[in-house]
C-alpha cells in the first residue's frame, strides 16, 4: 500500500469527469487500498479517484464515528439510484481544498449502487454523514467541487484564504530551510 499525493485546486483534473471502470482488476483493487490508506493518513472521510489524479469512477469512504471501529467502503462505478426529498445542511470540507469549509445543502438520505472490490454489485441506503459523503465524492467524479454550491462571493473569499494559507506555508518553509 502507498500514500498517494492528493491534488488541490486549481489542478484541472479535479474539474474533469471520471471514466467508468470496465472490470475490477488487481490494479483497481490496489488503487482502492492506496486511496483508503491516503484518506486515513490525511484525516479525510472520503476520497475520489480524481483527487489522486486517476480519472476512474472509484471512491473510498469511512464515515464511522471517531470512537467507533473503522467502517471502510470501497466503491467502483457508484451511482445514486434514489434520493430523499428531505434536505439537510452540513458544513463540508475537502482534502483538495484544505482548511476551507462551507455549508452545503444535500439530500438527507440516498441509495447508492456500486461494484465492490470483489466485483459484486451492492446497494446501500443511508443517511447522515455517509449520505453527505457519498454525494460529495460522487460530485468529484463529475468534476464538481463543494465550493460550486456556494455563492460566487463566498467562493472567491475561500479561494483567497486558501492562497493566503499557501503563501504563509511557503514562507514558513523557506525560513526553515
Amino acid at each position: 500500500m502507498a500514500i498517494l499525493p492528493v491534488l488541490e485546486i486549481p489542478n484541472p483534473i479535479l474539474l474533469q469527469k471520471a471514466e467508468p471502470v470496465s472490470v475490477v482488476t488487481e490494479e483497481i483493487k490496489q488503487l482502492l487500498s492506496d486511496m483508503l490508506e491516503t484518506m486515513y493518513a490525511t484525516h479525510g472521510v472520503g476520497l475520489a479517484g480524481n483527487q489522486v489524479g486517476v480519472l476512474k469512477r472509484v471512491v473510498v469512504l469511512d464515515c464511522a464515528d471517531k470512537d467507533a471501529e473503522p467502517d471502510p467502503i470501497k466503491m467502483v462505478n457508484p451511482k445514486i439510484i434514489w434520493k430523499s426529498e428531505e434536505m439537510i445542511c452540513h458544513n463540508e470540507g475537502c482534502l483538495s481544498i484544505p482548511r476551507q469549509y462551507a455549508d452545503v445543502t444535500r439530500h438527507a438520505e440516498v441509495e447508492v449502487e456500486y461494484t465492490d472490490e470483489n466485483g459484486e454489485i451492492k446497494r446501500r441506503r443511508t443517511g447522515g454523514l455517509l449520505a453527505i459523503g457519498i454525494q460529495h465524492e460522487l460530485d468529484h467524479l463529475e468534476g464538481i467541487l463543494f465550493i460550486d454550491y456556494v455563492s460566487p462571493l463566498k467562493r472567491k473569499m475561500m479561494l483567497k484564504r486558501l492562497e493566503k494559507n499557501r503563501k504563509r506555508a511557503a514562507e514558513a518553509a523557506a525560513l526553515e530551510a
